[in-house]
């Protein structure tokens, strides 16, 4: 990959940028391309094999001390008994809370399906689970034995690079049921604890620790880019829903690892760097079923997926329901929003250009193969840059317009404001009045002035 990453990923147009805006695009620069453009300043996965606490020393980057919390607080195999059901076969420690942990490491219509992966929350520690359905001749498990094996962590950014160890694993215990050794002897080797210098604060935060370097481990090569293939120009519809924090549920039958990504992909959509807005990251629940129910309550904000098709019908648990590729909304305010406009299509078109030249410049071997596991980060590090930074740049965009104008004395937005925002001056008005005032920032939108356009 070339060193110079900047000349791969082309910036949003915008002639008419101000001097914040312009500090603000090297900000993103900084942030998020200059960390991949020497491999050294890349956390490689094998790299961060370790116990508790990780020093990066990136000298071609920004990056410095740059530490990640690796807390994995469990480990369990999780069987499915034909009297019983879904059960805890095994767990260390022996104490640990795994209360719930059987139905999301296995995941609700997993009989139908012979593998898959589960992203998970588990009260304020999240999960990954493999799951395999392996026919057996036996009456007693009725032609089908399935096990998930999992873990717990702190962080969802340090449960990828366990991926491959965990589908071996379930492969084991499925060939050799009640054999631990290995199992065992990785929770030894990975085990860490919760922090105890303040007991009463909350876990870290999966996404403040490393700012751009954590995105290298979280999900599989080319998952934006299928992402973004799979939703199409849709993609903006749900860019507008995120940057609006509504809570946003994805439905899909098994398998549900790659919706799990689809809600990952999702959360990054709001992204900014304006510090005068503070950024508040969506809470990825990835995979929900009935007995997260009263959470999901309580939750004012949030992106989950799900298998079971009895949440389209409690529609006062989300705001927005996304099947498969079909994207609903039960609140009126926010109907006008699924229906594309022309700044939503000139969005898509720019975005789109930019992942084709990515992608044309691989080697076709790496192209054809974006979605496997196994390739090289730095392969492939084009196809996250060009996403993030896209709706990165154009957030920032959005806010930065937002708090010029709320600066002036008159307060007024207007249609060439819009416009500099890359949004529609009539389409996209809704969106702009539910976004300054989730912020609380003090422009004036003309809405009764046609002329205006806003």
């Amino acid at each position: 990959m070339a060193n110079d990453t900047s000349e791969k990923t082309p910036l949003l147009d915008n002639e008419d940028d101000s001097s914040e805006y312009r500090r603000s695009r090297e900000q993103v620069k900084s942030l998020y391309l200059k960390a991949s453009s020497q491999k050294s300043g890349i956390i490689a996965p094998e790299d961060l094999y370790c116990r508790n606490t990780i020093n990066i020393s990136a000298s071609n980057s920004n990056f410095q001390d740059i530490k990640e919390a690796d807390y994995i607080v469990a480990i369990f195999v999780v069987a499915f008994d034909t009297r019983t059901g879904n059960i805890i076969e095994w767990c260390k420690p022996e104490d640990s809370d795994l209360d719930g942990v059987e139905f999301k490491a296995m995941a609700s219509g997993s009989h139908t399906i012979l593998k898959d992966f589960i992203y998970f929350k588990k009260d304020n520690l999240y999960g990954l689970s493999c799951f395999e359905n392996m026919p057996v001749e036996s009456e007693l498990e009725r032609g089908a034995r399935m096990k998930s094996v999992g873990i717990l962590a702190t962080s969802y950014t340090s449960l990828y690079r366990h991926m491959q160890f965990l589908e071996n694993q379930v492969r084991h215990q499925l060939e050799t049921p009640g054999r631990y050794e290995q199992l065992r002897a990785f929770w030894e080797d990975r085990k860490g604890s919760l922090p105890m210098s303040n007991p009463g604060r909350s876990l870290l935060s999966p996404m403040t620790e490393i700012p751009r370097a954590d995105m290298r481990i979280t999900h599989p090569a080319g998952c934006f880019s299928q992402f973004l293939k799979f939703f199409g120009e849709q993609i903006f519809v749900l860019w507008k829903y995120a940057l609006l924090r509504r809570r946003i549920l994805f439905f899909s039958p098994p398998p549900i690892g790659v919706v799990c990504y689809r809600v990952y992909c999702a959360c990054c959509l709001a992204r900014h760097t304006i510090p005068e807005i503070p950024e508040k990251p969506l809470k990825p629940h990835f995979y929900v079923n009935i007995a997260d129910i009263d959470r999901l309550e309580t939750e004012v904000s949030y992106l989950a997926c799900t298998t079971e098709k009895i949440f389209q019908e409690k529609s006062h648990l989300y705001d927005v329901y996304v099947d498969n590729q079909n994207v609903e909304t039960h609140i009126p305010s926010l109907q006008d929003m699924l229906r594309l406009n022309d700044s939503d299509r000139d969005k898509y078109s720019k975005l789109l250009n930019q992942s084709e030249e990515v992608y044309a410049s691989l080697p076709r071997t790496v192209s054809e193969e974006l979605y496997s596991r196994d390739m090289e980060d730095d392969e492939v590090a084009d196809d996250e840059q060009v996403f993030i930074t896209f709706f990165t740049e154009q957030n920032n965009r959005i806010f930065q317009t937002l708090l010029d104008v709320a600066s002036t004395s008159d307060r007024t937005l207007t249609m060439d404001h819009m416009r500099s925002m890359g949004l529609d001056p009539v389409r996209d008005r809704q969106f702009v009045m539910d976004l300054v005032e989730l912020h609380g920032i003090d422009v004036m939108l003309v809405i009764d002035n046609p002329c205006c356009g806003v």
